[in-house]
């Protein structure tokens, strides 16, 4: 760039480094989705079809960004928990941020036909999403942020399938199934659900319960190998030391082609952590 007296601007623009040698989760949500699914008529409380999408977004972002080893959707907001070490965009937290936001606003926009096709979107109407990136030091502060939304999802999960029936089965008015609901606990949506429409929550679909785990499936790739002795869950590690720079890009390339998988498990106990995804949060 040329020099000149204008140059002097360019100091205005302050680092935003991330603290380094840390987790960090970029979480993204819809901006005004509520008048935004009212427009375009999701079905409630739940629309699959939406949730597909969400999932199809969220998967196009792991897809270009190795660096994320796991995202958690729910509704219309997605969370995206990176390596630690990772030096992408040198840990700049607002292009990291803008870069997942404008990643996954671009996809979901693009792959909207694909999952309504006789709802084209309209200019006054795009899907927009804000994002932030928050640090999170240790494993068990990563465990817990995502225990947080996975337990969210249940709760607001549990009352909206519980209010659309007070609405939908039991014919009360929108402001009538609220104050039924107020002060209700778990345990009395439950019985509401079965005793008046005989809905056992238990048989709801996992994916509206337990909301949409993403991760890439290293194992199946490790053992997809022709000489799967010769490559370890171990070596999928970005965060380890790698003998040159040749060989990281190698392990980076190798990431890029795993299959990105959406399941709907519980990621509150242990079993996820230790058998499925042991890379997630790997040692160094």
């Amino acid at each position: 760039m040329a020099n000149s007296r204008y140059e002097y601007v360019r100091n205005r623009e302050l680092p935003d480094p991330l603290l380094p040698n840390a987790y960090f989760v970029v979480r993204i949500d819809g901006r005004g989705f509520h008048k935004f699914s009212k427009h375009y008529d999701f079905a409630k409380p739940n629309d699959l079809n939406a949730l597909n999408l969400l999932n199809a977004a969220a998967t196009a972002v792991m897809r270009q960004l190795p660096d994320i080893v796991l995202g958690y959707g729910v509704s219309d907001e997605y969370s995206f928990l990176f390596r630690r070490r990772t030096e992408l965009f040198d840990r700049r937290a607002s292009k990291i941020v803008t870069t997942v936001v404008s990643t996954f606003t671009a996809a979901y926009t693009f792959l909207w036909p694909q999952y309504f096709p006789d709802r084209p979107l309209v200019a006054e109407m795009l899907p927009t999403f804000d994002g932030r990136a928050v640090v999170y030091c240790t494993k068990k502060e990563i465990r817990d942020y995502f225990s947080w939304r996975q337990v969210d999802c249940h709760i607001n999960n549990l009352y909206n399938t519980t209010f659309h029936a007070l609405m939908d089965k039991g014919g009360m008015s929108n402001t009538d199934a609220e104050a039924r609901l107020s002060g209700t606990v778990a345990a009395d949506k439950n019985e509401i659900l079965f005793s008046q429409f005989g809905i056992n929550y238990n048989n709801e679909p996992e994916i509206f319960k337990k909301g949409n785990v993403a991760f890439r499936d290293l194992k199946k790739l490790v053992e997809g190998e022709e000489q799967p002795e010769n490559l370890k869950l171990e070596d999928m590690n970005l965060d380890k030391e790698f003998s040159s720079k040749n060989a990281k890009a190698k392990a980076r390339r190798r990431i890029q082609k795993a299959e990105i998988v959406v399941q709907h498990v519980d990621i509150i106990q242990d079993y996820f952590w230790n058998e499925r995804a042991p890379w997630i949060l790997a040692d160094e």
